[in-house]
């Protein structure tokens, strides 16, 4: 099983998102999504979090919050747990990607976006002060054919 972070940075009513459309052999080519990556041996996910977010966009987060645990399951691929972090507060300059396209997103237009389905299931929530939550997420190729989420 893979660990994972993403990360939703609000700012002005917008988030930062990436466009992954830089790496050949990507399970998220040409889809939106949030900034994070793949723990590292020892690394927590708080530390992955800001390690992978300062490396994406050369941002700092300066403050965060662990939102919820994702557990994206497939016909395809590796299972992976996502801890999903929201934030409010940076500081530097944003610098290109070299996984894909940054851009600045207005939240009520992201449903628009080309995202995963179950990416929406947790958009929604996190627009929200909900509790932290743990969410199931399993695909057949690219369509979602379950979804659970516990509140804790």
């Amino acid at each position: 099983m893979q660990n994972t972070t993403l990360c939703y940075l609000e700012h002005q009513h917008q988030y930062l998102m990436l466009l992954r459309n830089k790496k050949k052999h990507d399970i998220n080519k040409q889809k939106w999504i949030g900034i994070g990556g793949h723990l590292l041996e020892k690394e927590t996910p708080d530390e992955c979090v800001q390690r992978e977010f300062t490396e994406e966009t050369g941002l700092t987060l300066l403050d965060y919050k662990l939102r919820g645990l994702v557990t994206f399951i497939s016909d395809e691929y590796e299972t992976v747990q996502m801890w999903l972090y929201t934030a409010s507060k940076f500081e530097g300059e944003l610098k290109p990607c070299d996984e894909g396209e940054l851009h600045w997103i207005d939240i009520d237009n992201i449903q628009s976006l080309n995202l995963w389905e179950g990416d929406l299931k947790f958009l929604e929530l996190i627009k929200k002060p909900t509790p932290f939550f743990t969410m199931k997420l399993s695909y057949q190729g690219e369509r979602l054919v379950e979804y659970k989420v516990q509140f804790h």
